[in-house]
């Protein structure tokens, strides 16, 4: 289940930013033909009109009707925080290739002026938090179905959304360096979601990994 992130000054004004935004991606996917929607966000859709998705390794249900959303093993709606990230995911989506050229939190659009928040309490929050170094780093990502990733000491790959990955890196330490821990995007990532959602599900992303690796 999705846990969100410590919070912080910078997390609770995007949450805050994010919540009412629901209402106005709803407007947005009203436009869409259901087709549409299903080509450029990679979410399926079943024979009664209704969308599917995994978020987060949740699959939930989106009304084809109002578009609302319900976790799709109790039918209960999840928070409209949760709801106001699928929502905007699909309002977003442009059906543009996800890449598997990773950059950093500062490459994204606008993302250099909140790049060292977001690294304070994703990457570094990683490293002081994770019991046992980068085997733990290691046991958590595994645990949570990370794909292997070629960059750093221990880096991995998960799924969030149908077309957003987000990367995890890890570089062990030594006498001279600490260890280092940092979340990377696809370049094309900003075709699904804006700066400031991404932010979250990077910060999400670290507290799933904090949680499994404990």
């Amino acid at each position: 289940m999705l846990q969100q992130a410590k919070p912080t000054p910078q997390l609770q004004q995007w949450h805050d930013r994010l919540a009412p935004v629901v209402e106005e991606a709803r407007a947005t996917l009203r436009r869409l033909k259901p087709g549409k929607l299903v080509l450029q966000s990679g979410c399926e859709q079943d024979e009664d009109g209704n969308f599917h998705l995994t978020f987060f390794w949740q699959e939930y249900v989106i009304s084809g009707d109002d578009f609302t959303v319900r976790r799709a093993e109790t039918g209960a709606e999840p928070s409209s925080f949760t709801q106001s990230l699928i929502l905007t995911y699909l309002a977003t989506a442009d059906g543009t290739t996800p890449s598997s050229r990773w950059v950093s939190f500062r490459e994204l659009p606008a993302g250099l002026f909140y790049a060292q928040a977001f690294q304070g309490y994703s990457g570094n929050l990683l490293v002081r938090e994770l019991p046992g170094g980068i085997e733990s780093f290691r046991r958590g990502c595994e645990t949570l179905g990370g794909e292997a990733l070629g960059i750093g000491d221990a880096g991995y790959v998960f799924t969030v959304l149908p077309r957003i990955h987000l990367g995890l890196v890890y570089w062990e330490g030594d006498e001279e360096f600490p260890s280092q821990a940092q979340v990377l995007f696809e370049d094309t990532a900003a075709h699904y979601m804006s700066t400031d959602g991404l932010a979250v599900l990077g910060s999400q992303l670290v507290g799933q990994v904090l949680k499994a690796a404990r």
